[in-house]
């Protein structure tokens, strides 16, 4: 099989396996997915779904969050980690999306990218999930599974955009970058693959190998 035929049949075998694929971060508006995102970053979503709710009722605006100090901001997500510089991040985030974007979360990877603590991963998710556009979240799953899946042997994350843009039907990839994500929980996990109950093993480089080998 091609790279082309391997993409398209995972698409094909998640979508199936996970018909109902969605964020896993508790959102209501843009701002509020953009802040969840960066607080996720080396925390896990359920983690910052806990912290969110007490968060967005204390500073409900862009211009609550633009208005306050980093210590207002830092007791309310200390349990996420790294939290002071998520606090400043966050903070600053919201002055530049009140200074230069009228209070509005941007649109696309250029302008989200200028926001201070938003990567491209971030700014994909933003696209993909508020936007409806065509999107590839790189996270720790879709690295992860996209190799093991023999679709590149890249580790720069935004070369693995690249290769799976290009891989990828664009109206499944949004879709399918949240479908890696329940996937690398429940079976293609980072230590111990359960190859044999994986429904990419028939296509998949690593599962077949595993197979093979009677893992």
């Amino acid at each position: 099989m091609t790279k082309k035929e391997i993409a398209c049949a995972a698409v094909k075998a998640l979508k199936e396996e996970y018909p109902d694929a969605k964020c896993s971060l508790t959102y209501e508006t843009p701002l509020q997915l953009l802040i969840a995102t960066r607080l996720s970053a080396q925390c896990t979503d359920a983690r910052v779904n806990l912290v969110t709710p007490a968060l967005f009722e204390r500073f409900p605006t862009v211009d609550d969050f633009a208005d306050a100090g980093y210590d207002e901001v830092a007791p309310y997500i200390q349990s996420c980690g790294l939290f002071k510089t998520k606090s400043k991040d966050i903070v600053e985030m919201c002055r530049k999306l009140r200074d230069d974007f009228g209070g509005e979360v941007p649109g696309t990877i250029e302008e989200l990218t200028t926001l201070p603590g938003v990567g491209r991963k971030t700014a994909n998710l933003i696209c993909g999930d508020i936007f409806g556009k065509p999107a590839v979240v790189v996270d720790t799953h879709c690295i992860r599974i996209t190799t093991r899946l023999g679709l590149h042997t890249l580790t720069d994350q935004k070369k693995i955009e690249t290769a799976l843009k290009k891989l990828l039907p664009p109206e499944e990839s949004n879709d399918f970058c949240h479908r890696l994500v329940l996937h690398g929980r429940a079976v293609c996990t980072a230590r111990s693959p359960k190859c044999a109950s994986c429904c990419m093993n028939s296509f998949c480089k690593t599962g077949v190998k595993e197979l093979k080998n009677g893992h």
